[in-house]
């Protein structure tokens, strides 16, 4: 009698992860840093680098999801998509980036996807869900300066800058397991007005939202103003956001993708 094949390891979860666009020297490219998709193997995914993303190809590519996580990046959400006119056009934008991961969080959130997002995924999950943003944090009266010390070494510039105060029966405080923790600051604008439906789960001292999430939504979902990617092997907190979100990828992997079977 012969013996049962062995059953295939399951494949890791795709997660999917929004390119920037950016120009190296006269040429557009298509760019991720290499810290989230570190972070994404830390969680045990298979990361999936995303170029721009035509209006009708979002649903088709959210088909082959398990998780989406929204990087951050030197550039800022557009204004126009809150209602308000570009208050330092110094600053970088990407609207060709804006153009399609505005309407696809809504959709990722519906369908139930693991929904990671940081800094700019952060502000980029509160925008598309109809909220607002500063755009110069360090100028609102009361708050502090959030944008961190852009002429060090990455090293200082992702140093521990100031505490977040998690907020009691959220999802954040059962993943990390402390009500305080330290973490790094990178940003200039924040949270204005909190999209409707969303929650707060932690805030800076200065009363700045510095995590939030979508209560009522079916799946697995935290944006987070801080950057947890970095070094997240050695840092507590972070590996434990990225393990609960690689767990509800794979969650997700199990309950919506069939064995193939001719494997």
């Amino acid at each position: 009698m012969n013996a049962l094949p062995a059953s295939a390891p399951a494949r890791k979860p795709a997660v999917l992860v929004p390119a920037c666009n950016r120009m190296v020297g006269q040429h557009p490219f298509h760019i991720a840093g290499k810290k989230y998709i570190d972070a994404i193997r830390l969680a045990g995914c298979l990361p999936l680098i995303v170029p721009f993303v035509q209006s009708d190809e979002i649903d088709e590519l959210l088909d082959h999801a398990d998780g989406v996580l929204l990087t951050g990046s030197p550039s800022n959400v557009h204004p126009s998509h809150f209602g308000e006119d570009v208050y330092d056009p110094t600053l970088p934008l990407d609207q060709d980036r804006d153009a399609w991961t505005l309407p696809m969080i809504p959709r990722a959130l519906a369908r139930g996807i693991p929904l990671f997002a940081i800094c700019r995924g952060f502000q980029e999950a509160n925008v598309a869900l109809g909220g607002s943003l500063y755009q110069a944090v360090q100028e609102v009266p009361g708050q502090h300066d959030h944008r961190g010390i852009s002429d060090k070494t990455p090293e200082e510039q992702y140093d521990f800058a100031h505490e977040v105060l998690v907020e009691a029966g959220g999802a954040l405080e059962p993943i990390v397991g402390t009500r305080e923790f330290k973490v790094n600051t990178a940003h200039g604008q924040g949270v204005k007005q909190l999209a409707p439906g969303l929650r707060v789960e932690a805030r800076a001292p200065d009363g700045l939202i510095e995590a939030f999430s979508m209560a009522n939504a079916p799946g697995f979902n935290l944006c987070v103003q801080w950057h947890p990617e970095w070094k997240a092997a050695s840092n507590p907190i972070s590996v434990r956001l990225f393990t609960a979100f690689g767990d509800a990828c794979r969650a997700y992997r199990d309950r919506h993708r069939q064995p193939d079977p001719d494997r």
